[in-house]
């Protein structure tokens, strides 16, 4: 009996040390001073942004625009023949990303709430070709199914790995149960070709009508994603509830849990599904509680910084600021908040072709924001 008692007490020590090391970890003990920039202002909720390889940015607004901005001229030009798109809460026209031959292909790819009819809508990813002034050879190449109706929870980003393929990350579209329901694209990440096809080594899920396209399951609301510039892999930050905002390195075929386990709380202020852990759903790299509502993120990999070179950057809209994520490894071993009590609203996040770090700033008159340090 009292060796079953010590094991049960060194089993729920060990858990406690896990979570504690996945959660507020400590501030640097020095930082730099942060130069903040405007790059681009007047944007109507910027929510992706990508560089051009001549420098120029080309910044999707969720309302349905998309622009290319030279930050030399303060000039800002609206491309013709993006999709309609489906504008409501938090849907709209959202990321944008280049293909990895876009200097010679002008191939671009964007994700938005794509509306269906009779009121629904759903996440979409398109094709097209960039010719300067507008999008040719416009064509949907994947739509997560089913459509429905509200306009929450879209997600979405892209991040191209190093095979070309693309994972795209997609909400439940508070449609909670649905994120362990292989049948639906709600609550994943879907891994596609370039064309949209499923590859053939995508996971395989043993469950009648499981969607081809799924790379993971249990997602809440992922709207970060960027590939690892070491290890490759795929890293996505989701929002949690209440708390519970999680980092997670998706891997084939797992289940991040969601709404089984969490780190947080419903908005009733009621307990989420059985608690934090369940046999077979995976552990967050990393969590906020409270949570930061966290969106866009970026490995910095320049030299312009070379005390940040490795670190990861996410904004933060609720929280309000960009968080400096230190790691060793796969661990968060520090975390610093960049820009607080500015008041931005921080929606995507960008390495510059000059080494700055430039964050998305989500409002009505939005802007871009060019962050050095000294």
């Amino acid at each position: 009996m009292l060796r079953s008692v010590a094991i049960l007490l060194s089993l729920v020590a060990a858990a406690t040390t896990a979570i504690a090391e996945q959660t507020r970890a400590p501030a640097p003990a020095t930082s730099l001073q942060v130069v903040v920039e405007t790059a681009a202002s007047g944007l109507e909720h910027p929510w992706g942004f990508q560089f051009l390889p001549d420098g120029r940015m080309l910044v999707t607004e969720r309302p349905g625009r998309l622009k290319v901005i030279d930050r030399e001229r303060g000039a800002a030009v609206s491309i013709a023949g993006v999709p309609a798109v489906f504008a409501s809460g938090q849907g709209g026209l959202l990321d944008v990303a280049l293909a990895p031959d876009f200097a010679a292909s002008g191939t671009i790819f964007l994700s938005y709430a794509e509306p269906r009819g009779a009121g629904t809508a759903g996440t979409a990813i398109a094709r097209a070709r960039f010719t300067g002034t507008r999008l040719e050879d416009v064509r949907v190449i994947f739509r997560q199914q089913p459509a429905t109706q509200g306009g929450l929870h879209f997600g979405s980003r892209i991040a191209i790995a190093r095979d070309g393929n693309l994972f795209v990350t997609l909400g439940e579209r508070f449609q909670r149960d649905r994120a362990q329901d292989v049948a639906t694209h709600y609550g994943k990440v879907v891994r596609i070709t370039a064309d949209g096809r499923a590859p053939a080594d995508n996971p395989k899920f043993d469950a009648p009508g499981a969607q081809p396209q799924l790379w993971s399951i249990g997602h809440r609301n992922p709207q970060s994603a960027a590939i690892h510039p070491e290890t490759g892999k795929l890293w996505v930050v989701e929002h949690g509830a209440r708390g519970g905002d999680e980092i997670n390195i998706p891997l084939a075929g797992k289940n991040y849990g969601w709404p089984v386990i969490s780190y947080g709380i419903d908005y009733s202020g009621a307990k989420l599904g059985v608690g934090r852990n369940a046999p077979g759903m995976e552990q967050p790299a990393y969590y906020w509680d409270p949570s930061i509502a966290p969106s866009g993120m970026a490995f910095y990999t320049g030299n312009l910084m070379p005390q940040w070179k490795g670190n990861l950057f996410i904004g933060a809209l609720a929280a309000q600021h960009l968080s400096r994520l230190i790691l060793d490894g796969e661990r968060v071993v520090g975390e610093e908040k960049l820009l607080a009590g500015r008041g931005d609203r921080i929606r995507d996040v960008r390495e510059g072709p000059d080494g700055a770090i430039y964050v998305a700033v989500d409002h009505p008159q939005g802007s871009i924001l060019r962050i050095t340090a000294k």
